[in-house]
């Protein structure tokens, strides 16, 4: 792995890889102190209508003109399911009542950022609906042609969706 932080959080010295448990990890040359290179924590909520569509939002900024399942970073002393309701009120201005959570997936389309993303199950409970914060426009998608995505993963969702739904249509 290419080395992207060199100097100790704590201490400002020297950071280098070492070997802990057979895996190599940055560790500070002074002070002994591990730098942990751990993921970023994601929230998606995934909304659908009366017809089974889902709701995305075309992005704006980074992404931009690709839709997406709304989604954004969890604070670092936030919930996971509070942070969820958050950044979907904040880019699509509804509020929210979460139902479960629907899937956990490993994001590496970003090599800058590795992120661990929870999609969300929801219901739409007030506001009403407009794009706002990174994103352009908002709407409802048939979940078997959606339009271009920014993130592999939501396609992976979608595709898992369409397909539970589908197989419990047929049985």
């Amino acid at each position: 792995m290419e080395q992207r932080f060199f100097y100790c959080p704590k201490c400002g010295c020297k950071l280098e890889y070492r070997n802990y448990s057979e895996r190599e990890r940055l560790t500070c040359t002074v002070c002994g102190y591990i730098f942990y290179e751990n993921p970023v924590v994601g929230v998606a909520v995934i909304v659908l209508d009366k017809e089974g569509h889902i709701l995305l939002g075309k992005r704006n900024g980074s992404y931009s003109g690709l839709w997406c399942i709304p989604c954004g970073y969890v604070e670092y002393d936030e919930d996971v399911f509070d942070a969820a309701a958050r950044e979907f009120y904040e880019e699509t201005n509804l509020d929210i009542t979460i139902n479960k959570v629907y899937t956990v997936q490993s994001n590496f389309h970003n090599p800058e950022t590795h992120t661990v993303g929870i999609w969300f199950l929801a219901e739409v409970v007030g506001g009403e609906l407009k794009a706002q914060a990174d994103l352009d426009e908002v709407g409802y998608f048939d979940l078997a042609s959606p339009p271009a995505l920014a993130f592999p993963t939501d396609a992976l969702v979608i595709k898992k969706l369409w397909n539970e739904l589908n197989s419990d249509f047929s049985e």
